[in-house]
């Protein structure tokens, strides 16, 4: 099992996650600020395995406005030996990178533009993968989308969007289970329908749920993994007190943690942490696996 954070390292001084606003978008601010997003990402990797933690979640902002029409910067060019440079370093250490973009990315819309916009982010993100050369189990991570007043036609939309998708995307996506609209049976039959591997989220299926017990449902999530697309990802946040539904907590209740190993021992998955204070939190948790004998 690996442990990981997303997106920030609270550590560092630096974010890979810089940006500006889109009227001042320029060549040189474009170059400037994907230089600075690639040297920080390369200082949380370096950090990350200093500290034994070999799974992260990369930044969707990466690079600016990638995916938007002002984009003329041929960032893919300019940066093709640091994105690979990266690609080598994660591959040499046994390390596990994937991405999420935000809830906007709704490919079972029935607005086309939204649909159209998308997929454009999507096709960056898994461009972004495919010039650090990584394999198909570096994944991107996504929700089926809105209800629409009908679930069976969005399940429908969402598969039929799917099988279009370029296979560049499709070979990285997985679908998640969220804490309002679809759960984990929703989520199953969306694989069953495309084939789409299912990440199972902990504190989503405690709000959205068809009573299945914790240990069978992560077993069933990860029975849609083939061998290709590595291990099954399981995502885990304890509930935020006092919030809605859903909301993840800002540190790792070890109490909370620990009844889940317990649970899930013996099944095979990489694990990502969904809390505020980031590594510091994926150190706890690691030091507590390895304390019960999971990893």
């Amino acid at each position: 099992m690996r442990i990981g954070y997303a997106c920030i390292t609270l550590s560092l001084d630096c974010r890979s996650s810089r940006t500006f606003r889109l009227r001042s978008y320029s060549a040189e601010n474009m170059e400037r600020t994907v230089g600075e997003n690639l040297a920080c990402l390369v200082e949380q990797l370096r950090f990350n395995l200093e500290h034994g933690i070999h799974y992260f979640r990369i930044s969707s902002d990466l690079v600016p406005f990638a995916s938007h029409p002002v984009c003329e910067y041929p960032w893919q060019a300019e940066f093709a030996r640091e994105f690979a440079a990266i690609g080598g370093f994660i591959k040499k250490r046994g390390m596990r990178v994937t991405m999420h973009p935000d809830q906007f990315i709704l490919i079972n819309s029935p607005d086309e533009g939204i649909h159209e916009r998308s997929l454009a982010e999507l096709v960056y993100h898994a461009e972004v993968l495919d010039l650090m050369r990584l394999g198909r189990a570096h994944k991107i991570q996504i929700h089926v989308g809105g209800v629409y007043g009908d679930r069976i036609a969005s399940l429908e939309r969402f598969a039929a969007r799917y099988r279009r998708l370029p296979a560049a995307v499709k070979k990285r996506l997985v679908v998640e289970n969220d804490e309002r609209s679809y759960g984990l049976a929703d989520c199953l039959e969306a694989h069953a329908r495309t084939g789409i591997p299912v990440v199972f989220d902990v504190l989503h299926h405690s709000a959205n749920n068809r009573g299945e017990e914790l240990r069978p449902a992560v077993a069933a999530a990860a029975s849609t993994w083939r061998p290709e697309d590595g291990p099954p990802m399981v995502d885990y946040s304890s509930q935020k007190k006092g919030a809605r539904p859903g909301a993840h907590a800002y540190s790792l209740d070890g109490e909370d943690f620990r009844a889940f190993l317990e649970s899930t021992r013996g099944l095979d998955f990489d694990l990502m942490l969904e809390v505020k204070n980031k590594e510091r939190s994926a150190l706890e948790a690691i030091a507590i696996a390895r304390e019960m004998g999971v990893i």
